[in-house]
């Protein structure tokens, strides 16, 4: 079972808004460690008389229901009505689920379920173009480092003290892929099978051009054997240097062709992969209103807003002491709303339209929070643990983790260039920018932040002062947005 947005919360601070919090803290000891599925929710509680508000976990919750029933009316301006009020009241809010599960038997069931086929096909085709490109790019890398080993003995020459390692080393080569192509009449086969040449490798890698060969104390069938081929080799460096730069250039340029393609595909593939998962309907396990054989749907969804407090303004309208006017405080808060919808609709296909609309029976939930910068910060993290983020990990990991694996061989030949002391940022590289490397700012030492630590519990400013204001404006904010849309539509209302 996937913990809901609210269990998330009572796991990040137990002590507010869980029911079970001291137990859970008591069972395992640090907030951190406890599993989310096991807190028991609660919003904000508080206490309130003659307009004195207090925090209080056994005051009243700041929870406000909403119910409206209508098979006939679509449920879409129910949600757009409360998305845009919450708007209204600045709260900006984020949607942190969306998930829906039709019954088997239903036209939409099946219409959803043609569409994710045609998605996850599409995105296997572009993945298997991936793989195919991608071991291209792999034996382009082979290829290069190939000819970076070879080209390392023709830049020796240049250098004094590498110089005769480095012509021993081409005239290996030399004899091992050129010469030996002669047959019987290479130089090795006939100082290994023939009598009276024993001595012509010796001889040949003695030697270092025609005139040396005359100076050698060898015989004349010798010296006939090795002027000619003393002339090859030599003609050789010359010629294969100059091809094998060419072609070293021309893999370069193929590959960043393929990495272009890499791009390209990688491009194509996520948008086809992500549709197919959010077009997956959702395990709701023994959810009675889903019947097999019913034209039938859950949609569940979830919106959180949040407006940050400001400490400053507060303290001069005399709500906060006045000392807080000048003091630096070491994180912000806000009051945050959690609006969670229910929707138990009808399908119903809209005439010669390939989509649906939706009646039926919405739940609508108002719950108030107060939470700082890194218990937020934390909401996120956590929010990325569940299913949906796990999933679409596995998406950018089928499409960009496999090909930053080799973002550092493809960098060195892309970039390759004659060592400066300071080279500008190239943003020729196509492969970069799939993988946000021109997005990345300049490393620098990480430190760690407070959120990767522990979460600092609240000091007594934080505990007496800021939270209960960004409670109170919480709890408020809540209930005016509830008895707005209440008051617009007539709707029935539990609190």
């Amino acid at each position: 079972m996937v913990a809901t947005i609210q269990q998330i919360i009572g796991k990040i601070n137990p002590l507010l808004y869980s029911k079970n919090g001291k137990e859970l803290l008591k069972k395992y000891s640090s907030a951190d460690k406890i599993p989310a599925e096991e807190v028991e929710p609660q919003a904000a509680r508080f206490f309130r008389k003659d307009g004195y508000f207090m925090p209080d976990k056994n005051g009243t919750e700041a929870s406000y229901n909403l119910v409206y029933d209508s098979s006939s009316e679509t449920l879409e301006p129910i949600y757009f009505f409360i998305l845009d009020l919450m708007n209204d009241f600045g709260l900006a809010p984020k949607k942190y689920s969306d998930n829906f599960s039709s019954s088997p038997g239903s036209g939409h069931f099946a219409e959803l379920g043609q569409r994710a086929t045609i998605m996850q096909q599409q995105g296997t085709k572009i993945l298997g173009d991936i793989n195919t490109v991608l071991r291209s790019v792999l034996n382009i890398i082979y290829d290069l480092k190939e000819f970076r080993i070879r080209l390392q003995a023709y830049d020796d020459l240049k250098s004094p003290d590498k110089k005769e390692a480095a012509i021993l080393s081409l005239k290996q080569i030399w004899m091992d892929k050129v010469d030996i192509t002669k047959g019987n009449s290479s130089i090795k086969a006939m100082t290994l099978t023939q009598a009276g040449f024993t001595t012509l490798i010796d001889a040949f890698l003695a030697v270092k051009d025609i005139k040396d060969v005359d100076k050698l104390d060898l015989n004349d069938r010798v010296k006939r054997i090795l002027r000619p081929r003393v002339h090859e080799f030599n003609s050789w460096i010359e010629q294969s240097e100059r091809e094998l730069r060419k072609r070293y250039e021309l893999e370069k340029t193929y590959l960043k062709s393929q990495v272009n393609s890499l791009k390209l595909y990688s491009r194509w593939a996520k948008p086809y992969l992500r549709t197919a998962y959010e077009l997956e309907s959702k395990e709701m396990g023994r959810e009675a209103a889903l019947v097999k054989t019913f034209n039938s749907i859950i949609l569940e969804l979830t919106l959180l807003g949040k407006n940050k407090i400001d400490v400053k303004s507060s303290a001069i309208e005399g709500i906060l002491p006045k000392e807080l006017q000048k003091m630096k405080l070491k994180r912000d808060y806000y009051s945050c709303i959690l609006v969670e919808f229910r929707f138990r609709g009808i399908p119903q296909r809209v005439s010669q339209q390939p989509h649906y609309t939706f009646g039926g029976r919405a739940e609508v939930t108002f719950k108030a929070y107060a939470l700082n910068e890194h218990e937020l910060e934390k909401l996120d993290k956590e929010v990325e643990k569940l299913d949906v983020g796990d999933v679409l990990g596995l998406i950018e990991g089928t499409t960009t983790e496999s090909l930053s694996q080799l973002q550092d061989e493809i960098n060195f030949f892309l970039e390759e260039k004659e060592e400066t002391k300071e080279s500008p940022k190239d943003t020729s590289n196509p492969f970069f920018a799939l993988i946000g490397k021109y997005n990345e700012k300049p490393e620098k030492k990480e430190k760690k932040t407070e959120v990767e630590k522990k979460l600092e519990p609240d000091n007594w400013i934080e505990k007496t002062q800021i939270r209960p204001l960004a409670m109170e404006k919480a709890v408020d904010t809540a209930f005016n947005i509830f008895d707005v849309y209440k008051k617009a539509h007539g709707m029935p209302s539990y609190t």
